[in-house]
């Protein structure tokens, strides 16, 4: 219980010790220290006042470190200011924490680690297990994170959109190690909905729960990539699904259409399906065209086409791929798909073959291999 007390205090503390004057890293440190003493401390249970405890020894924790360093006169203003034990601001700086985070100045890569680090309170342990990499180098990574934003006022950080896409990242990089990504971004977004009123947050959220609510269909027993339109609908968590549509009608009812917001709607076509064939394509084509109004990303169009295909046949979709740039990732997947659809078999299995050697992961690797070795023994048989 301590334990995950503990994990959800440390952002506010955190965000107190910043505002103070503490450098991020230095106050980075001094909290850890302060949960140390916890851990220690604490085994006849939590003080009446927790969070005002814990900002209490990180500070002094703080000054002990800024009084023992030979810049001291540059710092004194800040050792001057210490507060009286309990002086803990009622109002949660856990949000300015987000977007610190999530700072312009920092890479996507630095900006999803700090986060993590931060405001998820993970261990640099587990968030390197989490992107299997050494610990030596994601500890690496953070630390010139925090020296990179130390510099930053904490009244001026990064927007919205940024902090946005920093968790949309965090979701997309899935789960491995003792750390569900997926998991823990649908968690930090939450705590983010909760904290400010703004329709893209909630509908980033829906985003994540609906693609969530699939993902005990997305691999088979073997732990092979499924299709969506092959997946077992009766194992979606109709839950989930729910909530991430009602999130998103609340949203959408603002009126002020947002890129996640979007793509939500989208997933909650997908969702909404019966059986694949009951898809509502024309829709979703409708969708993919206000998310291409909105981003002008190819790679909307690129899934577009492939929506295209679908509502308006193979040939269809062919043209709508025709128009954008072959190097595209996945750009030879869709064409296969497509060719396929349209009845061109032995085109469509040289394709998968071709997509195969593109792919930018394992298990797309194995399923475009499975597809192009499904068509070819036809042809064969045939």
């Amino acid at each position: 219980m301590e334990e995950v007390l503990l994990r959800s205090l440390t952002p506010a503390v955190l965000a107190v010790l910043v505002r103070r004057g503490a450098p991020f890293a230095a106050a980075e440190d001094a909290v850890q220290e302060a949960l140390i003493e916890a851990v220690r401390g604490w085994a006849d249970g939590p003080p009446r006042d927790p969070k005002g405890w814990l900002v209490t020894v990180a500070w002094r924790k703080f000054l002990d470190e800024t009084r023992s360093e030979t810049a001291r006169r540059r710092r004194e203003d800040v050792v001057e200011a210490e507060v009286t034990p309990g002086d803990v601001p009622a109002e949660d700086d856990t949000l300015q924490l987000y977007f610190l985070c999530a700072h312009p100045s920092l890479s996507p890569s630095s900006a999803v680690a700090l986060t993590l680090r931060a405001v998820g309170g993970l261990t640099t342990r587990q968030i390197a297990q989490a992107y299997l990499v050494p610990e030596a180098t994601m500890g690496q990574r953070i630390s010139r994170a925090k020296k990179t934003v130390s510099g930053v006022r904490f009244d001026e950080p990064g927007d919205v959109a940024t902090v946005l896409r920093v968790l949309y990242l965090v979701f997309n990089e899935g789960y491995s190690g003792d750390v569900d990504l997926a998991a823990e971004a649908i968690r930090l977004t939450r705590r983010l909905a909760a904290a400010i009123d703004h329709p893209e947050v909630a509908g980033l959220l829906a985003l994540m729960l609906l693609h969530h609510a699939r993902r005990a269909s997305r691999l088979g027993p073997d732990g092979d990539l499924v299709p969506l339109a092959a997946q077992d609908r009766s194992l979606w968590d109709t839950g989930l699904i729910a909530e991430g549509v009602a999130i998103l009608q609340a949203a959408l009812a603002r009126d002020r259409l947002g890129e996640f917001q979007a793509q939500a709607a989208i997933a909650a076509l997908h969702a909404d399906a019966p059986t694949a064939g009951e898809t509502d394509w024309v829709q979703i084509v409708e969708w993919y065209d206000e998310l291409a109004k909105l981003t002008g990303s190819p790679v909307v169009r690129l899934n577009r086409a492939v929506a295209v295909g679908e509502a308006d046949g193979p040939r269809a979709g062919l043209a709508a791929l025709a128009e954008l740039d072959e190097n595209l990732p996945r750009y030879t997947a869709v064409a296969a798909y497509l060719h396929e659809r349209e009845g061109d078999l032995a085109k469509a299995a040289e394709l998968y073959v071709e997509a195969a050697r593109k792919a930018a992961n394992v298990a797309e690797v194995e399923h475009l291999t499975r597809e192009a070795a499904r068509l070819n023994a036809g042809l064969r048989d045939s």
